[in-house]
């Protein structure tokens, strides 16, 4: 049996158009001998009837947070009828399909309602729908506890439960469909020559669904890359070849750089050890932060200060946190995060000089770097974003 998963996501299930477009590539699938296991998201974006904002969108936000056993009922409700439509359109051109939510795929989680962790996946009903030849087509973003409460497992969900079915099921492939035709070498938004990246690491494509790219979910890159399946990202609306994503050595990419991508709305903290010299706070201040479940990135610790970025949305909790702890720091508020991901650029001297260097030049302010063997980071004054990243893409080409 050769299992073929393909995930549709809002945008290519929004209109009867878009939905045979994607039936298209389910009927091409199976007319070459493979068995496709679909999974879909709820149907269209913010402002369509069905989709995952515009069901939150009835409730408030006392509500949500106060009853998230009630908000994960309603909004696993978008991806099952993505799930029943997809069906009848299957139907309409001969291919009997049968609809399935999470946990009748046997995605078994526990009840963290809003971010589920998925515990187990019993394959046996979706085995035997598969061995009476019917296309199983997955609600995705959901699951079910042991005591058949529904649940969903974040934002990204549709991603994840096509790589979690995707290592269970041990398919020979992953395809993710969506409105663009794979990924970029920047935003093109951005950059009006941003070019199409048709093979990556998956090292490289978890740093980017890390790092601010929107194409696929760092979670179900994790789940993908572990499970050693390769992987493809493809546009619903045309036959490109789309970007394909393996572990494979064979991988050879003459640029330094693979892509470019970034983060806005950082906040910049220093804390400065003069100023809390008298206050112990100040050695277990990253302990303290990361047991009030702050997030904290572009670490720099020296001998007179510690700095590191924080979300915007996390400031006015990190001030209750230090005003507690009674230490003083300083903050710079909008900055965005650059980052640069590329393979090509392991064990490369000079890379980091060349950033520098071109930032220099365009007058751009560098307030922080990192760097790993794989990607360097670059915190600037979000005004700059757009200049920055222009500049960048250009002179690595």
């Amino acid at each position: 049996m050769k299992i073929i998963i393909q995930k549709f996501g809002g945008t290519s299930l929004s209109s009867k158009e878009s939905r045979q477009k994607a039936v298209e590539k389910i009927v091409f699938i199976k007319n070459k001998g493979y068995s496709p296991v679909v999974v879909v998201s709820a149907m269209g974006r913010k402002g369509d009837y069905y989709s995952t904002d515009t069901l939150l969108s009835f409730l408030n936000d006392e509500f949500i947070k106060n009853n998230k056993k009630a908000v994960d009922l309603l909004l696993n409700t978008g991806e099952i009828i993505s799930s029943v439509i997809m069906c009848k359109e299957l139907y309409e051109v001969g291919i009997s399909a049968m609809p399935m939510t999470g946990g009748q795929a046997g995605i078994i989680t526990d009840n963290c309602f809003g971010n589920a962790k998925v515990l187990t996946v019993k394959t046996n009903n979706i085995l035997e729908i598969i061995n009476c030849g019917k296309v199983p087509v997955v609600s995705g973003f959901q699951g079910e506890t042991e005591t058949g409460d529904y649940t969903t497992i974040g934002r990204g969900g549709s991603d994840t439960t096509a790589a979690i079915l995707g290592a269970v099921l041990k398919a020979e492939k992953i395809e993710i469909y969506t409105d663009v035709d794979g990924i970029m070498t920047a935003d093109p938004k951005i950059v009006k020559d941003a070019t199409l990246i048709e093979q990556m690491s998956y090292d490289e494509l978890f740093n980017l669904a890390a790092l601010g790219a929107k194409v696929i979910h760092q979670k179900a890159a994790k789940i993908a890359a572990d499970s050693k399946i390769p992987l493809t990202i493809k546009n619903t609306f045309n036959y490109g070849t789309g970007t394909s994503v393996s572990n494979s050595k064979e991988i050879y990419c003459d640029k330094l750089i693979t892509a470019i991508t970034h983060i806005d709305n950082r906040v910049q903290i220093s804390i400065f050890y003069e100023d809390n010299k008298l206050n112990n706070n100040y050695f277990e201040v990253l302990n303290e932060l990361s047991i009030n479940d702050i997030s904290i990135d572009l670490i720099n610790v020296f001998t007179d200060r510690k700095i590191f970025t924080i979300d915007q949305m996390e400031l006015k909790k990190l001030d209750l946190i230090l005003k507690d702890l009674n230490l003083k720091y300083n903050y710079r508020d909008n900055c965005s995060k650059i980052s640069l991901i590329g393979s090509g650029m392991r064990g490369i001297p000079g890379v980091m000089a060349k950033i520098l260097k071109t930032l220099k030049d365009e007058k751009i302010e560098i307030l922080q770097t990192s760097d790993s063997h794989t990607t360097i980071w670059c915190l600037i004054p979000s005004e700059y974003t757009v200049s920055a990243i222009i500049a960048l893409h250009n002179v690595f080409n």
